[in-house]
C-alpha cells in the first residue's frame, strides 16, 4: 500500500490523542476534514496491508500499579507453532513476534502487579517446558513517529 496525503496526516494526528467519546472516529474524522466512515475504511486498510499493525490505546501498567517486561523463548522450530499457541493462550501475553535469531520468539508480558510478571513467566515455562527469558525495562524512552507530508 502506498500512503497518500490523507493517510499520513490520519498516522500523524491519531498517535497523538483519540478522542474519548460515544463516536470517536467520528469526532477524529471531523478533525480531519473526513467522513466517519471514509476514516475507518482507510485505517482498516492500513491495518489489513500492515502499514499499521494495531490499533488501540496505549496504556501505562506501571502508573497503574502494574507491569510489562519483554521476555524471549528459544523455540525448536518444529514446535513454533504449538508453542506460539500455548503462550498465546496466557491473558498476560500482549503481543508475539517471530524473530530469526536463536531467541526466536519474543512476546510482552503485561501484568496487573509486578509480581505478576515473575508468575506469568514461570506459568509459560510450565506449560512449554522452555525458559522464558525476561528482559525487564530499565529506562522508558518516548519516540515520536511523524510521516512526512
Amino acid at each position: 500500500m502506498e500512503l497518500d496525503e490523507t493517510d499520513r496526516r490520519i498516522i500523524n494526528a491519531l498517535q497523538s490523542g483519540f478522542p474519548v467519546t460515544s463516536r470517536p472516529f467520528a469526532r477524529a474524522a471531523d478533525q480531519l476534514g473526513l467522513r466517519e466512515d471514509e476514516l475507518i475504511v482507510r485505517l482498516g486498510a492500513m491495518k489489513d496491508s500492515r502499514v499499521i499493525t494495531r490499533f488501540g490505546p496505549f496504556l501505562d501498567a506501571a502508573a497503574m500499579g502494574g507491569a510489562f517486561c519483554l521476555c524471549a523463548m528459544e523455540v525448536p522450530p518444529d514446535e513454533f507453532d504449538a508453542v506460539t499457541d500455548q503462550v498465546n493462550g496466557f491473558e498476560e501475553v500482549a503481543h508475539n513476534y517471530a524473530r530469526d535469531h536463536r531467541l526466536n520468539m519474543w512476546f510482552v508480558l503485561a501484568t496487573e502487579t509486578p509480581v505478576g510478571i515473575g508468575e506469568a513467566a514461570a506459568r509459560i515455562e510450565a506449560a512449554t517446558g522452555l525458559p522464558v527469558y525476561q528482559f525487564p525495562k530499565l529506562k522508558e524512552f518516548f519516540v515520536g513517529f511523524r510521516v512526512a507530508a
